[in-house]
């Protein structure tokens, strides 16, 4: 820390230097000397000054240009400048003033006046650098504060994500799906999204929300749910009733998330072509977040054990869904799902186990 002020005086005559530290001194200022506008550019930027006292008629860089310098200068647009000037012309002052000087001290000077001058503006620097520090240590502040609120914001995310988990198993629990399964869903869909291009939010509501695409099975009886052989046509006709029964669940949310579940849950079985349930929607017609979990949801359908069938194989899986492009599923989601085909490889195999990892 500084005990004394620094002042930057500019001149090229010798002797007016000599004359300013004669009165300047003596007063408890620290004085560094410049004879020319480009020097005292040079010592301003290897030194802490707190004023300059700069001559204005000097060879070569004169003191109207060092100023306007000085002020396009972001770590020294509020430096006090004081012009010591034999020019008396009002015109040759509003030269001054307009490129940037804060005051005026006129040769040949009287020494009263210029410690006075110079104390005021002083003080002017004064105040700024504790408006100065005060807003860095406020801008800090608040970063801080900002960056707890956004790790608080992220802990009840990721529990109110492990909700939405664990109650998604609880509806699905006759099903005998498995925290995995659900896991899995969330995380393909969101990859497909990402792969879509969709926005972040869009992304992060669907991370939530395709959990919640089979809710309505716990409104379905454990005897179709567990029937270990093909459905008749009775029992798929009560089965297809699960999605109106998990938009029912759903609705009348405001939150987002919820919102776009209910969807999911309505429309996450109706087919590209109008072949699908239970609106036979066609195309555009049905919601993107949909028809990106139809994929992801026959995708973990094919590649899991079910009480009526054995998974299949990978590579099987894949043809099934590319052979589905355009007829069962929109050709852009399978494409973007192909896309991300390493990465959803990856979570089917991360996540291939029955339990649910622990949160954070």
């Amino acid at each position: 820390m500084k005990n004394k002020p620094v002042i930057l005086v500019v001149d090229d005559q010798p002797q007016n230097i000599e004359l300013i530290e004669a009165h300047l001194v003596p007063q408890g200022y620290e004085i560094i000397m410049a004879a020319s506008g480009e020097e005292a550019l040079e010592k301003l930027s290897g030194n802490q000054i707190d004023l300059i006292l700069l001559d204005v008629m000097m060879p070569g860089m004169d003191g109207f240009e060092v100023t306007r310098r000085v002020r396009q200068n972001d770590k020294t647009r509020l430096l006090p400048i004081i012009l010591v000037t034999a020019l008396r012309e009002t015109e040759d002052r509003v030269k001054g003033i307009e490129a940037g000087c804060d005051d005026f001290v006129s040769k040949p000077f009287d020494k009263m006046e210029l410690l006075a001058r110079v104390r005021s503006l002083l003080k002017v620097k004064a105040y700024n650098d504790l408006m100065g520090n005060y807003r860095e240590e406020l801008e800090s502040e608040v970063a801080g504060r900002t960056e707890e609120l956004k790790q608080a914001l992220k802990k009840i995310k990721d529990a109110s994500l492990e909700t939405i988990y664990r109650l998604s198993i609880a509806a699905e629990y006759k099903d005998q799906e498995t925290g995995a399964h659900i896991k899995r869903i969330s995380l393909y869909s969101t990859a497909i999204a990402r792969s879509l291009k969709l926005s972040e939010s869009e992304i992060e509501t669907i991370l939530y929300a395709a959990p919640m695409h089979d809710v309505g099975k716990i409104g379905i009886s454990d005897r179709i749910l567990t029937k270990p052989s093909k459905l008749n046509q009775e029992e798929w006709g009560i089965m297809k009733q699960h999605t109106v029964i998990g938009a029912n669940i759903l609705k009348g949310s405001d939150a987002e998330f919820i919102k776009m579940g209910e969807t999911i849950a309505l429309h996450h079985h109706e087919k590209w072509d109008g072949s699908g349930y239970p609106n036979s929607l066609r195309g555009t017609e049905i919601p993107i977040s949909s028809r990106i979990v139809a994929v992801a949801d026959v995708f973990d359908a094919l590649t899991s054990k079910r009480p009526y069938k054995e998974p299949l194989s990978v590579e099987i899986s894949l043809a099934i869904i590319r052979e589905g492009s355009g007829g069962y599923f929109d050709p852009d989601v399978a494409d973007a799902f192909f896309a991300v085909q390493d990465e959803i490889l990856a979570i089917k195999k991360h996540f291939g186990d029955d339990t649910i990892p622990a949160s954070g």
